[in-house]
C-alpha cells in the first residue's frame, strides 16, 4: 500500500518501430501527495509526457509496451485494473489537460456540450450537467458564460480555450490533475492567469497537481518539488527552491545555464541606411481595424522583436510584410522598394530574401513530405542557389545546426515532437540564406537548451551574415537576450519603441510594465518576489 496520493515505481515504456525498439521511459520512479504541486521538467524526448500518458491510459498498445512497473493511485495499481474500473478512475478521480487545446477539442461541437459530456458520461443528467458547466466557465473566468457555451472552439482565444480545459478537466472534480504543457503557447500575461487558477483552485479542491513542462519559470511559479528526467531516465529530485540553487546532476546544471534571461544585453548598433523601413502600415478587415499606422526601421543585422497580447497585430503586420496578409495602407520599403506595392512577379524573385518561421510547425510543414523534401523544396524552387551533388552534405548541415541528426531526414513531420518540427521549419528558413527571418513565436515551444542554442545559431547568422531579425516573441527572457530594439503592440497599436535596454529597463507605458511583471523567472526566490509585487500591484 502507498500513502501517497500517486506512487510510480519502476515504470519502463517502450516503443517498437521500423528502425528498432526505442526506449522511452527506463525505471521511472516518483510520488504525488494531495495538495502538492510535483512539475516534471525535461527536454523533448525525456520521457515525461510518456511516463504521464501511462497514468491515464493513453499510450497506444502496439506500437508501445509497458515493460515494467507500477502505477499507484490510492495504494491501487492501475495497470492491473479491468478496463471499467480504470474508466471509473479517468475523468472522475484523475484528469488531464493538454499543450494545444485545439486538438483536444472537438471542432463541431460547442464547448458546452463537450463540457457537459464530461459530466453525463459518469452518470450526470443532463439539467445538472448543464447547470455545472455554467458554473465552470464562470469559475474559470470566461466572460458571458451563459453565451460561451454555446460557442465553439475557434470562437475562443488560446488563453479562454485553456481555461475551458481547465474547466472540463474539473468537471468531476479530481483528486489528481495532469497539465501537460498547459501554458507554453501562451502569452506572459494570460500564462500568469492560468498558473494562479491552477493553484487557486488546487487550494479550493485539495488536488495533487502534476505537471510537465520544459520551462524552468512555470515550475519556479508552481511547483513544491521537481523531478528532472533524461533520455528516459529520472536524473534529480528535490525540492524546488534546492534543485534550482544546489543542482546535484549535470543535466540539470545545462538546464538551469541555458535558462534565457540572464545574460548581456545587446548594445545598440549604429544606425545606418535602413533595409527595411515601415511606415503607416495599416490592416482593416471589414469594420474592425487590426492594426493601426503601424512604422518602424530595420538595419541589416539588427534584430527587432515584436511584443504583445494575442490580439495586438503583432503577427498579422508579420504577415503584411510578406504579403501573406494583404494591407490596408502604409508602405513597406526593402532596399527601397516598396514591398505593398510591389506585382506578384517582383515578390516572387524576393522570397528568397524574406523568409519566415511559422509558430505552428505542425500547420506549416507539409505532412507528406519527409525532411529531406521539405528542405530541398527550396532548391527546387530556386534553382541555381545549390547543385544538386551538394543537397546532402547542405541537408546534414542545416539540420545539425538545429541540433538534429543526419539520419532524421528521412523521417516525416509526425515522427518527431512539437520542439523538433520547429526546428526543421528552421532549417528549411536557413536554406535559402535570406537576408530577413520573420520569426513568429518561432521558439516558443522549444526546451531550454535548444532554444537557447538556435537563438545562438540565429545570432551567430546574423553577426557573420548580417541578417536581420524581426523577432515575434511572447517569450521576454529570449527577447532580452536576442533583441536590438523592441516594439511594444496592444490592440493593433505600437504603445513603446525603444532600446532592448530602454524597454527592459525603464518602460514607460504601463502596459509594458504589466508584461514584464507578469513573466517569470527561473529562479524560485526572484519568482516569489515577482509574484508578491504583483500581487500588490493587483490590489492596489
Amino acid at each position: 500500500m502507498s500513502a501517497h496520493l500517486l506512487e510510480v515505481r519502476n515504470l519502463s515504456v517502450e516503443f517498437h518501430t521500423a528502425t528498432g525498439t526505442v526506449k522511452a521511459v527506463k525505471n521511472v520512479s516518483y510520488h504525488l501527495d494531495r495538495g502538492e504541486t510535483l512539475a516534471i521538467l525535461g527536454e523533448s524526448g525525456s520521457g515525461k509526457s510518456v511516463s504521464a500518458s501511462a497514468i491515464m491510459n493513453l499510450i497506444d498498445m502496439p506500437p508501445g509496451k509497458i515493460t515494467s512497473g507500477e502505477i499507484l493511485f490510492d495504494g491501487k495499481d492501475l495497470l492491473t485494473m479491468d478496463p471499467a474500473a480504470r474508466r471509473d478512475v479517468n475523468g472522475r478521480r484523475i484528469a488531464m489537460i493538454f499543450q494545444d487545446p485545439l486538438s483536444h477539442l472537438n471542432p463541431v461541437y460547442t464547448v458546452g456540450w463537450q463540457i457537459e459530456e464530461a459530466l453525463t458520461a459518469h452518470g450526470a443528467t443532463r439539467a445538472a450537467a448543464r447547470s455545472e458547466a455554467l458554473r465552470l466557465v464562470a469559475r474559470v473566468g470566461i466572460p458571458a458564460p451563459e453565451a460561451s457555451l454555446k460557442k465553439y472552439p475557434h470562437e475562443f482565444s488560446g488563453g479562454q480555450r485553456q481555461r475551458l480545459m481547465i474547466a472540463m478537466a474539473l468537471a468531476l472534480k479530481p483528486d489528481l490533475l495532469i497539465a501537460d504543457e498547459p501554458t507554453t503557447a501562451l502569452d506572459v500575461t494570460v500564462q500568469a492567469e492560468v498558473l494562479a487558477l491552477l493553484e487557486e483552485l488546487q487550494h479550493e479542491t485539495g488536488m495533487g497537481v502534476l505537471i510537465i513542462t520544459h520551462d524552468l519559470g512555470v515550475v519556479a511559479e508552481i511547483a513544491d518539488r521537481v523531478v528532472v528526467m533524461n533520455a528516459g531516465e529520472v536524473v534529480e529530485t528535490g525540492e524546488t527552491g534546492e534543485v534550482y540553487r544546489n543542482p546535484a546532476h549535470p543535466y540539470t546544471k545545462k538546464l538551469i545555464g541555458a535558462a534565457p534571461g540572464k545574460g548581456a544585453m545587446h548594445a545598440p548598433l549604429a544606425r545606418a541606411e535602413p533595409v527595411l523601413s515601415v511606415r503607416g502600415a495599416r490592416k482593416v478587415y471589414g469594420e474592425f481595424t487590426a492594426v493601426h499606422e503601424v512604422s518602424f526601421d530595420l538595419m541589416a543585422g539588427e534584430t527587432l522583436a515584436i511584443v504583445g497580447e494575442s490580439g495586438s497585430g503583432k503577427s498579422t503586420v508579420a504577415k503584411m510584410l510578406l504579403r501573406l496578409e494583404e494591407p490596408s495602407g502604409g508602405q513597406a520599403f526593402w532596399k527601397g522598394r516598396d514591398l505593398f506595392a510591389m506585382a506578384p512577379a517582383e515578390l516572387y524573385a524576393l522570397r528568397r530574401d524574406l523568409q519566415m518561421v511559422f509558430q505552428d510547425p505542425t500547420q506549416s510543414l507539409n505532412p507528406r513530405m519527409t525532411v529531406w523534401q521539405l528542405i530541398t523544396e527550396a532548391w527546387v524552387i530556386h534553382p541555381g542557389i545549390l547543385p544538386r551533388d551538394k543537397w546532402k552534405a547542405r541537408v546534414a548541415e542545416l539540420l545539425g545546426q538545429v541540433g538534429l541528426k543526419p539520419e532524421m531526414a528521412g523521417r516525416y513531420p509526425h515522427q518527431f515532437s512539437g520542439g523538433q518540427r520547429q526546428r526543421i521549419a528552421i532549417a528549411r528558413a536557413l536554406a535559402l540564406e535570406p537576408q530577413l527571418i520573420i520569426c513568429d513565436e518561432a521558439v516558443s515551444a522549444l526546451d531550454v537548451s535548444v532554444q537557447a542554442q538556435v537563438i545562438e545559431l540565429l545570432d551567430g547568422l546574423r553577426k557573420r551574415l548580417g541578417i536581420a531579425f524581426v523577432f515575434i516573441a511572447h517569450d521576454l527572457p529570449v527577447v532580452r537576450d536576442f533583441a536590438d530594439h523592441v516594439m511594444v503592440m496592444q490592440k493593433g497599436r505600437v504603445v513603446e519603441l525603444g532600446t532592448v535596454r530602454e524597454v527592459f529597463e525603464t518602460p514607460r507605458e504601463p502596459y509594458t510594465q504589466a508584461l514584464l511583471a507578469a513573466g517569470l523567472d527561473p529562479d524560485p526566490e526572484v519568482q516569489a518576489a515577482r509574484r508578491k509585487a504583483r500581487l500588490a500591484l493587483a490590489e492596489g
